[in-house]
């Protein structure tokens, strides 16, 4: 639970739409600006993250989702609500502030992760990325 265990309250959560950032200010003087793309990829939903080790799922073609709706959860997290229908991820405090602080790290794993499976951040499981052609003069 935050606050517990020193993890830093939220003082603000503010939805910018037209960047698809959730701006979230903590009371540590930390503000984090968490993409909607992060948010959606890393959402704690079992549907993402399975049910135990190993069972994560990568999500694809995310680049363009929305938060359409953030509902919050008692006085400890928030869930959003993602234009591809996705809303069974409940972000607590903690999860938020760890988000953010592992932001970078989190981006790379991801982009990583997705070049492996033959995607790039558009597509979807059913449009693998073209073929990389072995010429490269681009004629």
């Amino acid at each position: 639970m935050a606050g517990i265990d020193k993890t830093p309250l939220p003082t603000a959560l503010t939805v910018h739409k037209q960047s698809r950032v959730l701006e979230v200010s903590f009371d540590s003087n930390e503000t984090f600006s968490l993409p909607f793309e992060l948010l959606r990829v890393y959402s704690p939903s079992a549907e993402v993250r399975g049910h135990g080790a190993g069972q994560v799922t990568l999500q694809t073609g995310k680049r363009n989702v929305d938060i359409v709706e953030l509902e919050p959860v008692g006085n400890y997290a928030v869930k959003p609500r993602f234009s591809d229908g996705h809303d069974s991820g409940i972000f607590s405090w903690d999860y938020l502030y760890w988000l953010g602080s592992a932001q970078g790290e989190l981006w790379e794993d991801y982009l990583t992760r997705l070049e492996a499976a033959g995607f790039t951040r558009e597509s979807g499981r059913d449009a693998p990325m073209p073929a990389k052609s072995g010429h490269a003069c681009g004629h």
